[in-house]
């Protein structure tokens, strides 16, 4: 894996720091008695039409140990989490997932009628292309094969092999695992291997309140909701492991963090005030969509990051491109992805949050802020390119050349949760404003625009008896609604369809969670179902947990999804950057698109991860021994 000097003495500041606080699970003279605990876990997922996605083996360790209390210090403590894992489907399925994965590739060339195609390589040559003895047709797909047919739309080739054994498409510090890094997830750089490593302590003040402060490896919660996150964005997640279906706290990715509660206690209004503040001096770490090769790719948007990046270090055929409807090859360099800006550690890279929070009778609240970096990506265009036909390098208007970005972001929100006793229900609400993000737009040269965005959640939880099933326990109910508003959208009508943001000025996803226990709680059969409302697509997952024993638990399940998948949108063919050549006509202005569709790259936002997943039919089996 390729290093900097800045990186690696960044990750001896965190082995000296988690090594200046395990010594206190050692002899520290007011220690109290150390806990010990953890499980060892299998689980096996299969995939429809795929055979073997997941044979994840995961131990994990738990270690506490607390001090007796000295002056005005007291609850200190010190905590440990160690996860390690191995997932076997890189060398149990390597036709889909390993080094074998792929194949050789075919782009469809609808000039020769629907569905017609020419082997890679062997498109309509511009003057400025590429050697396929540099750039083989081997080890790929063809971009969202397995969501779509390209159905006239553009496509291309995608290396799907681990990035040692095939380095095409492997951009530099993201999304360029080896194969050990697949299979051995936290054995890395960032140290993923220790999940959790922090220290706790109170200071007790003469006033009578408290300052607790946590410092370490850590998961900061904000926010009363699940799923999906409005407040809760501090920590990153890893959705390669399970899509949006794994439990938040086992997918947020902790980083290295100081936070200090200022516990003001009751006041004459309140029954409870707390300040917080939250440093997040970790360096940047983005959400993992997932590598193309891993079998969950978030959005498939892993995929469509290496195929860019491959056109852009090696050129390759692209599928239906020339007028539409001829697959054309392009050299290096000229449209793709050039490289991924991963912001370097340094002081004014870290991020800062504050909470206010309170409770006022059943009413509990909270008001944040926070100044962080997007964990999700911007593909910012207007980089130097060479000019297909002329050979001349320049940024040309509205070309499909980009550089990954993560620009600033900053969160001002609030959430609340009310207990009704008189209905014996939970009423949560939560919702975020935030400016600094940024979208894809084919109406601007740059191809990306700035907006702001509301989110919010509102949710409700019950417990609801069901005497014809269970009547000595109620079962759970829990529904929240997800909805999210781009507040500067932009999108129009051209000559051939609509262009613009392709995601949804206004969306809603509902969730819908029932849980009931049998057999003195053993016994645990849950459903979970999500609704994307404007790409029309449905999760739903089934489940049952049956605990064996005091250390066995086995959990059986199903996940699987119903709806319409992928979706088209201006795929900027139309854009022009390269007038006259691109011109379709006299008039058609340089840089302007005129809307043709395409599935790819755009449609996935449409789609939303419900319905870029309706090829990944589940069945799922986990056993856990616990210790």
């Amino acid at each position: 894996m390729r290093k900097n000097t800045q990186n690696m003495k960044f990750m001896m500041l965190k082995v000296a720091l988690g090594l200046a606080l395990w010594p206190v699970f050692q002899q520290v003279s007011f220690a109290k008695e150390a806990r010990v605990n953890g499980y060892f876990e299998n689980a096996t997922y299969i995939r429809d039409g795929v055979g073997l996605s997941k044979f994840r083996n995961t131990l994990q360790i738990e270690a506490e140990k607390s001090f007796k209390s000295t002056g005005s210090l007291s609850n200190m403590s010190v905590n440990g989490t160690f996860r390690v894992t191995y997932d076997g489907v890189y060398d149990l399925n390597e036709d889909d997932f390993g080094n074998q994965a792929g194949g050789a590739i075919s782009l469809e060339n609808t000039i020769e009628g629907p569905g017609s195609t020419v082997i890679f390589g062997e498109g309509l040559a511009l003057p400025f292309t590429f050697d396929t003895a540099n750039h083989p047709n081997e080890g790929m797909l063809v971009l969202g094969e397995h969501l779509h047919p390209t159905d006239g739309g553009v496509a291309f080739g995608v290396p799907v092999r681990p990035c040692d054994t095939d380095s095409r498409g492997c951009l530099n510090g993201y999304l360029d695992r080896d194969i050990d890094e697949l299979r051995f997830q936290e054995l890395n750089d960032r140290l993923d291997f220790i999940r959790e490593l922090y220290f706790d302590f109170d200071l007790n003040l003469d006033n009578g309140n408290i300052i607790s402060t946590r410092l370490g490896k850590q998961q900061v919660i904000w926010g009363r909701t699940d799923l999906f996150r409005v407040l809760d964005v501090i920590n990153p997640v890893d959705y390669s492991r399970n899509n949006i279906y794994d439990e938040l706290e086992d997918i947020r990715i902790p980083m290295w963090i100081l936070k200090t509660d200022y516990r003001m206690g009751a006041t004459e209004t309140f029954d409870d005030l707390n300040l917080q503040l939250i440093w997040n001096f970790d360096r940047f770490r983005p959400n993992d969509l997932g590598q193309c090769g891993q079998p969950n790719v978030i959005l498939d948007a892993g995929c469509f990051f290496r195929g860019m990046n491959t056109l852009w270090e090696n050129g390759g055929t692209v599928a239906n491109f020339a007028g539409g409807v001829v697959a054309t090859d392009f050299g290096p360099g000229q449209i793709g992805i050039r490289q991924a800006e991963m912001p370097s550690w340094s002081l004014s890279n870290t991020q800062v949050g504050l909470k206010f929070e309170g409770v006022l009778g059943d009413l509990g609240f909270s008001l944040n802020a926070l100044n962080y970096r997007s964990q999700m990506p911007s593909l910012r265009g207007g980089i130097p390119a060479q000019n297909s036909f002329t050979g001349e390098v320049a940024a040309w208007p509205a070309l499909i050349a980009f550089d990954i970005h993560f620009p600033r972001v900053q969160l001002l929100g609030g959430s609340m949760d009310y207990y009704s006793q008189g209905i014996d229900t939970v009423f949560r609400l939560e919702a975020a404003h935030t400016s600094g993000e940024e979208f894809a737009n084919t109406l601007k040269e740059n191809l990306y625009s700035e907006s702001n965005v509301l989110r919010y959640v509102i949710g409700v939880d019950k417990n609801i008896f069901i005497p014809l099933l269970n009547d000595s326990k109620a079962f759970l109910f829990s529904g929240q609604i997800f909805g999210q508003h781009i507040l500067d959208h932009q999108r129009e009508e051209r000559l051939l369809g609509a262009a613009g943001i392709p995601d949804w000025e206004e969306n809603w996803t509902a969730t819908m969670l029932i849980k009931g226990w049998w057999m003195n709680d053993r016994l645990s059969p849950q459903l979970i179902v999500a609704h994307d409302v404007r790409a029309e697509a449905t999760a739903i997952a089934m489940s049952v947990e049956w605990i064996f024993s005091d250390n066995l638990k086995l959990t059986g399940g199903v996940n699987f999804k119903l709806g319409t998948g992928a979706r088209k949108f201006d795929d900027c063919r139309t854009c022009n950057p390269f007038s006259p050549f691109t011109a379709a006509f006299d008039e058609h202005d340089e840089g302007s698109t005129l809307g043709l569709q395409g599935f790819e790259p755009l449609g996935r936002f449409q789609s939303g991860p419900i319905g870029m997943a309706q090829k990944e039919d589940e069945l799922q089996f986990s056993v856990r021994y616990s210790f």
